[in-house]
């Protein structure tokens, strides 16, 4: 198991994650199921892992399931076991993950895709401890502390029909909401520096510090991936080691904001707010590769794969007026003849 970050790190300084820490310290200890609720890639795993070690369970088995990882035809013989001969290929008596968690923790991730079948038999195991393998005829007992993790809304899935509204009961008796990365972007200067310094030590490499372009780039994004995606991010860059991959995947970020306020009041012309968008969206992409080539021109248009004549033309017809003036160079000029 890899080895956790530092506490200050996970948690972070927002009050978002405050809360959440509070919820965690508060219940770590007990024995009470704990839900933890976020987007993915918001660090529920992480969570999960926290509340183990810091329980009196630390030095008992941890059990991880992705629920929606493994077929609906197999998930019941995963989690319960199955008894020698309770159908074809079933040669051996085999232990499921319940079984393996006895005085630890299972934890079950993304278990809103978990079949209302399972989610039976696991209520049982919350409530008395007891499950059957399959293809028993007698009931076995199990002492387990469930953590389950989604990031879908359970109760909307209790009111379609496909999640038991007593399951749920069952397994929030804490909930933790973990924010997303777009909510406590001030945390984001640490987490960069950790996952730089991981995979630099990881990779033996060292890459040069991310300039404060992609940095300002960086807290101006809306990051739907959250810090998994900004781990991916940081870890392509110690590979690769250039900024240009960065660019790519942050600029995206920028379409939302440049759709022109459309007056409904009057007809409209499809084609005219297509051609002021594209050129909205052109004059923000240019303007952030600039600032990420420490506005270079040459190095835009090569970044941007056009020709650096095509770039000077669109920086007359966006009319960039505030770009920084780079320093002319200066011509020789030879001496004037001395007639004396």
């Amino acid at each position: 198991m890899r080895e956790l970050p530092p506490p200050d790190l996970i948690f972070g300084g927002s009050h978002l994650m405050s809360i959440a820490r509070e919820k965690l310290e508060r219940c770590a200890a007990t024995n009470v199921p704990v839900l933890l609720q976020g987007e993915s890639g918001t660090g529920k795993d992480i969570f999960a892992k926290l509340l183990h070690f810091r329980s009196n369970r630390s030095s008992f088995p941890w059990v991880k399931v992705t629920c929606a990882a493994i077929p609906h035809s197999l998930i019941e013989s995963e989690l319960f076991g199955y008894e020698k001969g309770a159908f074809t290929g079933a040669n051996t008596t085999k232990r499921g993950r319940v079984e393996l968690a006895h005085e630890g923790t299972l934890f079950l991730d993304e278990v809103g895709s978990l079949d209302i079948s399972v989610q039976a038999k696991l209520l049982q195991v919350l409530q008395d401890g007891s499950f059957m393998r399959v293809g028993a005829q007698d009931p076995r007992r199990v002492d387990t502390r469930i953590v389950c993790a989604a990031n879908n809304d359970l109760r909307r899935q209790t009111e379609d029909g496909t999640f038991r509204l007593d399951f749920l009961f069952r397994i929030n008796a804490v909930t933790i909401e973990l924010p997303g990365l777009r909510q406590r972007t001030g945390d984001l200067p640490q987490l960069i520096d950790y996952f730089l310094d991981f995979y630099s030590n990881a990779y033996s490499l060292r890459p040069k510090p991310l300039s404060r372009e992609i940095l300002a780039m960086m807290h101006r994004y809306n990051w739907p991936g959250n810090i998994r995606q900004l781990e991916n991010m940081v870890r392509s860059y110690v590979l690769i080691g250039s900024e240009e991959a960065l660019v790519g995947e942050l600029l995206p970020a920028a379409v939302n904001d440049i759709v022109p306020q459309i007056d409904l009041a009057n007809p409209i012309s499809l084609k005219e707010i297509t051609k002021a968008a594209r050129r909205d969206l052109e004059k923000e992409i240019i303007l952030k590769v600039l600032q990420a080539n420490g506005w270079s021109r040459q190095k835009t248009a090569k970044w941007l794969q056009i020709s650096y004549r095509s770039l000077l033309y669109k920086l007359q017809e966006s009319q960039f007026s505030a770009l920084p003036i780079r320093p002319s160079r200066s011509r020789y000029v030879p001496p004037a003849p001395d007639n004396s």
